[in-house]
């Protein structure tokens, strides 16, 4: 079948690893795994991550990549991908959270990923697919999207009424925050270094800043994926008993924070980490229900795999870039 996979790791030149071409079709792992025909797949910077070797290393190779898709099981069903690979029992939390295990792990990590033909998922990690939702839309959700979702509802607490500042929009995470967080009526502030990316911020209805900025008001919660460059100015735009929600570093990982403001203001800073089965299934619900749309930066056949990677390599992105199976 075709697929999309790392053939050789390259931490300078992530882009060198990348083949295209003929792989095995999946094996599923048990009588509770199935396969699905896969319609559409979106990239994530994990993607690259995992071509410049990080959570894959050189003996797992080939690893055909990819953690979303959206397609059809084995029953005609259509379905979404749910990507973590985890145990709900395992996270010592008594909550049923799969991602509080220990050894869970991304599709494309220890097993085959979603930018192929076909990709075998345990049958738990289907969700069905809204007919209200594109092939297209529908692989967004599951990586970015339910990121953002928990950051927002379970991690952050956010409401109607509530405020929220998102640090760095533009990537796909940040988006889907922004339009997220506005659909469950909050005030939205959105920071962003891109002229042209703070324009398009603000005709989704936020409020566009320059980094850095004064905010009219203290947030309810910060949604922080770009790390040490927002960190301070995160905490300083926090009010009394706020949150800043930590799910990436983008620009680096080792940051320095004023713990006399995080105890006297009583902050909390809450470390996130992708979404549950059911939260996935509860934010497919709230997009078809209140006809939230994800942000589409751009859509390749799969014959353009190259240009896909190309595209979200070089940073130039505005919400999210997906590859679309013509079948």
């Amino acid at each position: 079948m075709r697929a999309a996979y790392a053939a050789s790791i390259n931490p300078d030149d992530p882009l060198a690893g990348l083949e295209v071409g003929e792989q095995p079709e999946p094996v599923p792992h048990g009588d509770d795994w199935v396969t699905v025909t896969v319609r559409a797949s979106s990239l994530n910077h994990h993607d690259i991550w995992s071509l410049r070797g990080v959570g894959l290393a050189a003996d797992q190779l080939p690893m055909i990549l990819g953690c979303d898709a959206a397609g059809v099981d084995e029953a005609g069903n259509e379905v979404i991908v749910h990507s973590v690979i985890g145990d709900p029992s395992a996270g010592g939390s008594g909550t049923g959270d799969e991602t509080l295990d220990p050894k869970r792990s991304l599709l494309s990590e220890r097993f085959p990923g979603t930018h192929a033909e076909q990709v075998a998922v345990p049958r738990r990690n289907l969700v069905p697919k809204p007919e209200q939702l594109t092939w297209v839309e529908a692989a967004c959700l599951p990586t970015a999207w339910l990121t953002a979702y928990r950051m927002l509802v379970v991690k952050g607490r956010v409401g109607a009424g509530s405020s929220v500042l998102v640090q760095g929009a533009g990537g796909g995470v940040a988006t889907a925050a922004v339009v997220l967080g506005l659909a469950l009526g909050a005030r939205v502030y959105a920071t962003s270094r891109d002229p042209a990316k703070r324009e398009r911020v603000a005709a989704l209805g936020a409020t566009a800043v320059e980094p850095g900025a004064r905010l009219p008001e203290r947030v309810d919660a910060v949604i922080e994926t770009v790390g040490a460059a927002t960190i301070e100015h995160s905490l300083k735009c926090t009010k009394q008993g706020g949150r800043i929600v930590v799910s990436g570093s983008t620009s680096g990982h080792l940051a320095t924070v004023d713990l006399r403001r995080l105890f006297f203001l009583q902050q909390e800073i809450l470390g996130s980490t992708m979404g549950t089965r059911e939260e996935l299934a509860a934010l497919v619900d709230l997009c078809a229900e209140r006809g939230i749309r994800p942000v589409v930066d751009s859509v390749y056949d799969f014959a353009q795999v190259r240009d896909a990677f190309e595209k979200l390599y070089s940073g130039e992105v505005f919400g999210k870039v997906v590859l679309e199976m013509v079948v």
